[in-house]
């Protein structure tokens, strides 16, 4: 059977890692210790003020090679406790250690996570044959449905379209992260499965959204979560010219997040501190923001505020919080 024009499967209808998901911070105390009830605080934040339907934890702006396992384990299992309920919770289970990954793929699903993102290998730089069995190792591990996760910029190793045609078959691996870059890619795969798509990428939030992506995991969305909603929300009442004025609102805090030098963690914590949001520092080899390029965020999130205020019909970009001046 040709695989491009294969008929799609029901689950691209579906969004089983949830709309709009963040990538959140893990927050710590000011002397570099986990905060799980800042976490708890955060997560209730982004998901009843913010209208965030899921939540990613420990992903890279999780700071998830650096926190320990038991830290992630008890940073999920706050965050189920408080938002588990009326948001789907994905824990980053992925490294470069395939038994290693499948031990806290295992401890994810004892934490109550409702999924797992799974990075490809990093690094040691495996085949394609490689990487698509030590996904497939993880996947076998539990029940749980499995988001892959392609950023080949960081990790070194992307996820061929090939690899992903065959991984579409198996019975949990449910969707992908997109960090990849590369729209033929992605469309081949969408056109061919029924793999769930999510923008990884901010700045590609509407085009997936638009090629049938079920959603996205946004960085941006730590900071101005209501505004990242309204692009998908735009989209879905069929305003296109409505979602694309939303999607180029976010472009500098976007830019300034995610599109600079700075690491994205680093940005979003920053911006989480000025808003008096639960964020503490971010742990080394990471450096803390200073105040002149704090100040350069800070403008562009008011910027990207500002300029959501006048796309929309008054629908606040950031629930409960103003930015401070």
């Amino acid at each position: 059977m040709d695989t491009v024009t294969a008929p799609l499967t029901p689950r691209t209808a579906t969004a089983p890692f949830g709309r709009t998901a963040v990538a959140m911070i893990t927050p710590f105390t000011d002397d570099g210790a986990l905060d799980p009830d800042g976490a708890q605080r955060l997560a209730t934040h982004l998901v009843d003020e913010g209208g965030c339907d899921a939540l990613v934890l420990s992903g890279t702006t999780g700071e998830s090679p650096t926190t320990s396992d038991a830290e992630k384990e008890t940073l999920l299992r706050a965050v189920v406790e408080a938002v588990g309920d009326r948001a789907r919770i994905t824990a980053g289970v992925g490294t470069s250690d395939t038994r290693h990954s499948v031990e806290l793929a295992r401890a994810a699903e004892r934490a109550g996570a409702h999924g797992l993102l799974v990075v490809t290998p990093y690094y040691s730089r495996p085949t394609q044959e490689a990487v698509a069995h030590h996904l497939r190792t993880v996947a076998d591990a539990t029940g749980l449905p499995v988001l892959l996760y392609d950023i080949p910029g960081r990790t070194g190793t992307a996820l061929a379209a090939d690899t992903l045609l065959r991984l579409a078959d198996h019975p949990r691996i449910a969707g992908v992260k997109d960090c990849g870059n590369d729209l033929l890619k992605t469309a081949k795969v969408l056109a061919a499965t029924g793999l769930a798509y999510y923008a990884g990428s901010d700045e590609q939030i509407l085009p997936l959204r638009a090629l049938g992506a079920a959603g996205c995991v946004s960085t941006a969305g730590n900071l101005a979560p209501r505004a990242v909603c309204a692009v998908r929300d735009a989209h879905d009442a069929g305003d296109t010219a409505e979602a694309a004025r939303r999607q180029l609102a976010l472009i500098p805090l976007i830019e300034a997040v995610t599109g600079s030098q700075t690491p994205g963690t680093v940005a979003a914590k920053a911006l989480l501190r000025h808003l008096g949001l639960p964020a503490g520092p971010v742990r080394g080899p990471l450096l803390d923001a200073d105040d002149r390029l704090t100040s350069r965020l800070v403008d562009a999130l008011r910027t990207t505020l500002d300029r959501t205020a006048r796309a929309g019909r008054g629908v606040p970009a950031v629930a409960g919080a103003a930015v401070p001046g």
